[in-house]
């Protein structure tokens, strides 16, 4: 026991040095801002390191604080997942321990409600301390992004996003475009969760659960939700045209200003 309370410490420590700011604001949970606004978040807590049903990975350079709520539910789709037959889950970024930008433009995780999932769903022993920094995440997807590479699909990466969408207070779940499309010819039935399953760009090895703002948050800015239907229709088609055009060059990222309400808490006051 004394051993795992050190290596939780540690991992603990790391990720807050990571952050390069103070651990956690305390008080009680505070989020303001939205995912692409500059926003921070005050009260939040960690995801444990590992659990019987997750582990995080890349701890050198992802962050897994979040809203008590947000924490609460990851831990719920780890057991959910489990229950179901489905390997252990491996979780990536969350957000910092006072929120605010991620390194390297991760511009969305910057108040507790985001959180990467991976999909590959390959049956696997538990990682070890050295595999789970150093693990590559599978695509789902083929090189050209057209479809999903039929190699590393199957029908547990489905069953695991159904499980996603089922949990308390999801927003919208962000995935490859070409695995949208293989949802919208595989599943069957129920299809109402699917419009939960939007397209973006890359998101091909791993899912992007976004929760929405907790009840009580005024300062925390919802987003519209996704429009009614399943998505699969003209909306989806746009982005294979994509592909075909010309590619742009990319523009110099620059991130969203921090919010003036939340200089002191990234600061490390109140």
């Amino acid at each position: 026991m004394i051993v795992r309370l050190i290596a939780a410490f540690l991992v603990l420590t790391s990720v807050t040095a990571l952050a390069g700011q103070p651990g956690p604001a305390p008080g009680p949970l505070h989020i303001i801002g939205g995912p692409n606004t500059g926003g921070c978040i005050a009260g939040a807590v960690s995801l444990p390191p590992a659990g019987p049903d997750f582990q995080t990975i890349h701890l050198d350079r992802s962050a897994f604080w979040g809203a008590p709520q947000t924490i609460a539910h990851l831990e719920q789709f780890g057991r959910e997942a489990e229950a179901a037959g489905l390997p252990s889950l491996l979780m990536e970024d969350i957000s910092r321990a006072r929120g605010g930008p991620m390194p390297g433009g991760h511009v969305s995780h910057q108040i507790g409600l985001d959180a990467d999932v991976g999909l590959d769903m390959r049956p696997r022993a538990p990682l070890s301390a050295a595999e789970r920094d150093t693990v590559q995440l599978r695509s789902m997807v083929r090189p050209d992004s057209r479809d999903i590479d039929p190699t590393a699909w199957s029908p547990r990466v489905t069953a695991l996003l159904r499980i996603a969408a089922s949990l308390p207070e999801v927003d919208r779940i962000l995935v490859n475009p070409a695995i949208k499309q293989q949802l919208c010819r595989e599943v069957t039935g129920d299809r109402s969760w699917l419009h939960l399953i939007r397209p973006w760009y890359g998101h091909a090895a791993h899912m992007h659960i976004r929760f929405r703002c907790p009840e009580g948050q005024l300062d925390c800015v919802q987003a519209p939700p996704p429009p009614p239907g399943d998505g699969c229709d003209a909306t989806l088609q746009w982005w294979f045209d994509q592909l075909n055009a010309p590619a742009k060059p990319a523009a110099p990222y620059k991130p969203p200003p921090i919010l003036a309400a939340c200089r002191a808490i990234l600061a490390g006051g109140r």
